[in-house]
């Protein structure tokens, strides 16, 4: 197949774009290089430079790839940033995803993979592990924004006939993860403690999140291409683990011996979230292979080759 990755040049979407090719697909990458790299696109794919906020642009793309599936990993995903600029977050991720779903419709790809927030969308849990049908009340514009692109998916699959599926990740993290960018608690306290710097950690430390594999993600991506039209996924591990359990983790694995820095709560932080996967394991036919440890040695793996 014929798969147009917007965001190819970021840390996930360029292990799906290579991820796709390994199976054989065509595939081309559309990135404005804003926080991506060009080196993270896999050589094998085609990259087209464009913004999503550019229609004329999109068009482009479209007529001269003309793909028959649409990744779109491309987004404007700081929460804190969502939070001092709506409008900037407004204009990336639903006028941007605004200007692709019009695009689809011109040029009849089969279906989109969007990709969603399972954190943001469903702000503060009433229960968990939280499933896909809990409330959705996001807390920010990120989350906002986010949830507001599910309800277009809808409604372009009800009256344009677009098909679509949402996977919405948990804290997703691995090799390429920028820890000098908009990155996750695991490439920050990773990258620190390589340079022997004592990490950060916010509160008592017991707060509560779900890591989920960057290749567990890709596998995913992967199955969403011939699995269940009009759906929304939770993809994560099931599994909540507390930034004190992380740090101990990742302690032992780069052998460092100093305690963290434990600084006052930020405000608006949530205290626990975890993710129900059991919708994935069984229409989607996904779960995660790698464990925690796994995951993050090989993380760690990467950073340390990098530094070398």
């Amino acid at each position: 197949m014929r798969i147009l990755v917007t965001g190819g040049a970021g840390f996930i979407g360029s292990h799906v774009a290579e991820g796709y090719l390994n199976d054989g697909h065509k595939v081309a990458v559309l990135d404005n290089l804003s926080t991506g790299k060009k080196e993270n696109v896999p050589k094998e794919a085609k990259f087209f430079e464009g913004d999503i906020r550019d229609k004329n642009r999109i068009f482009e793309v479209f007529r001269e790839f003309r793909p028959e599936i649409l990744n779109h990993h491309a987004a404007q995903i700081d929460v804190r940033k969502s939070v001092e600029n709506p409008l900037f977050d407004a204009e990336t991720n639903i006028l941007g995803l605004l200007n692709l779903l019009e695009a689809c419709v011109s040029f009849e790809v089969r279906k989109i993979i969007y990709i969603s927030s399972g954190g943001a969308i469903y702000g503060n849990p009433k229960y968990l592990p939280i499933d896909e049908e809990h409330p959705k009340q996001p807390l920010s514009p990120y989350g906002i924004g986010k949830y507001t692109g599910e309800l277009y998916l809808y409604f372009y699959s009800q009256v344009r006939d677009l098909k679509y599926v949402v996977l919405r990740y948990s804290n997703v993290y691995g090799p390429r993860q920028d820890p000098a960018g908009e990155a996750g608690v695991v490439a920050i306290f990773s990258n620190l403690m390589l340079k022997g710097e004592r990490p950060k950690i916010f509160g008592d430390g017991r707060q509560t999140r779900d890591y989920i594999f960057v290749e567990d993600v890709v596998l995913a991506n992967k199955l969403a291409l011939k699995h269940f039209e009009n759906q929304a996924f939770n993809i994560a591990t099931g599994k909540a683990t507390s930034v004190n359990e992380l740090f101990l983790i990742l302690k032992k694995i780069c052998s460092f011996s100093r305690q963290p820095e434990y600084l006052p709560e930020r405000p608006g932080e949530l205290r626990e979230s975890v993710l129900d996967i059991q919708k994935a394991k069984k229409l989607l036919l996904w779960q995660p292979r790698f464990s925690l440890e796994e995951g993050l040695r090989k993380t760690v793996l990467w950073l340390k080759s990098r530094k070398s």
